[in-house]
């Protein structure tokens, strides 16, 4: 028999250290966002499956828990991502005409871990820009994104640019089904040739080794250029490279010490990217920090489809690699009836201290807090001093 303090596989308590830095995070990252003119959102962590999943594709949905509601025998799912519902929002419930810009940080619940240390319940965050059509929201997205890194501590980023577009224009005119176009981008992000060559037997050669070209497409700018040389010259595909081209050179004006590359083969998320995208490394993450990239169709299946780019990532990662969080300081102070005592203690709060009481036959045990000061009884007053040396009046 099962303990009943274990928790299912990949699924933790957040402890309190953690806990604090996590929450440090949260707070520092929204006020970021809210920087950038980002408004929170908080959409609920239940809804119609349809809903979530709407034009999302194959991936979103294994990840996806399902449970039937009780109250109307419909279908739920809990949210794997939040990008659709903010979709949702921006298409039916605040119906802006012009840009608008929401952010929004919660827990996501994924069926099964993205990696062999991944939790199933990641706390995302992330941020999206609808009603522009232009570079300049793809931009500001992936800015934001190296900004909220750079704010958690992540050093020496890399950030890797691709585009759905890409295998769009190489695939022009040949007739895939879309559960095989699928299998060709999983194939392609994961390089793997003898899958490629298998899913397209029977396509134009042109297209062929024009896939196969793309399995080598990763690196600096120079892959571009080869790019040009290698892909069809079709005006989707040229369009593609120009606009990568474009962002790698206004984020290395911005960040002069972000490395960029391209990864022409990355398919990830084919299903509902409709542009550039980007993943974010930092030293010493095998996997992206943050991902994010345009998304035009996410609004379609609202009835409102709207420009939309954006990105994500996951809280918890991110406290995991900013490393260990300052022990804060606090004032020790005796639990008592006396009124003058608890008063000393309201105030001390309410200017922001913290005062931890050492309630009758026990010490404070915590290793969050340094008590460093504590309340004391001088003469019938009650003063503030630092441990082991002398007393002053409390304010």
């Amino acid at each position: 028999m099962l303990s009943a303090w274990l928790l299912p596989e990949h699924i933790a308590d957040v402890l309190p250290t953690q806990a604090r830095r996590i929450e440090e995070l949260r707070r520092g990252l929204l006020d970021r966002a809210r920087g950038y003119g980002f408004e929170l959102v908080m959409p609920p962590l239940l809804e119609h499956l349809e809903s979530l999943l709407s034009g999302t594709g194959r991936e979103l949905d294994l990840r996806t828990f399902k449970l039937v509601d009780q109250l109307s025998g419909r279908t739920l799912g809990l949210r794997a991502d939040t990008t659709a519902q903010a979709a949702r929002i921006d298409a039916h419930l605040l119906n802006r005409e012009g840009i608008t810009r929401l952010c929004y940080c919660g827990p996501v619940l994924h069926t099964r871990p993205a990696g062999l240390a991944a939790t199933r319940e990641p706390l995302q965050f992330g941020a999206e820009i609808f009603g522009h059509a232009g570079l300049e929201a793809d931009l500001e997205a992936a800015e934001l994104a190296l900004d909220c890194l750079q704010l958690a501590g992540v050093t020496q980023p890399v950030i890797d640019l691709a585009d759905a577009r890409v295998l769009r224009g190489v695939l022009a005119g040949v007739p895939l089904e879309a559960a095989r176009l699928q299998d060709v981008a999983q194939a392609l992000s994961e390089k793997d040739a003898p899958a490629v060559a298998a899913l397209t037997r029977g396509a134009p050669d042109e297209a062929r080794r024009a896939l196969q070209a793309l399995l080598r497409l990763y690196g600096g700018d120079e892959v571009l250029e080869v790019a040009r040389r290698e892909l069809p010259a079709r005006p989707l595909v040229r369009q593609a490279l120009d606009q990568l081209q474009w962002l790698a050179t206004h984020l290395r004006l911005a960040y002069p010490r972000l490395r960029t590359g391209f990864d022409l083969s990355d398919m990830s998320g084919y299903a509902y990217y409709s542009g550039p995208r980007f993943a974010v490394y930092g030293a010493g993450s095998s996997d992206a920090l943050a991902r994010g990239g345009r998304y035009d169709e996410v609004g379609a299946v609202f009835g409102r489809n709207r420009p939309a780019v954006g990105f994500s990532l996951d809280l918890k990662t991110l406290a995991e690699l900013s490393g260990a969080t300052p022990v804060a300081t606090a004032i020790r102070a005796p639990w008592g009836e006396d009124t003058e005592l608890r008063a000393a203690v309201r105030r001390l709060r309410e200017a922001g201290e913290t005062v931890l009481a050492v309630l009758p036959g026990h010490e404070p045990e915590s290793s969050a807090f340094d008590c460093d000061r504590e309340l004391v009884a001088v003469d019938g007053r009650w003063v503030l001093r630092s441990i082991d040396s002398a007393a002053t009046p409390t304010p």
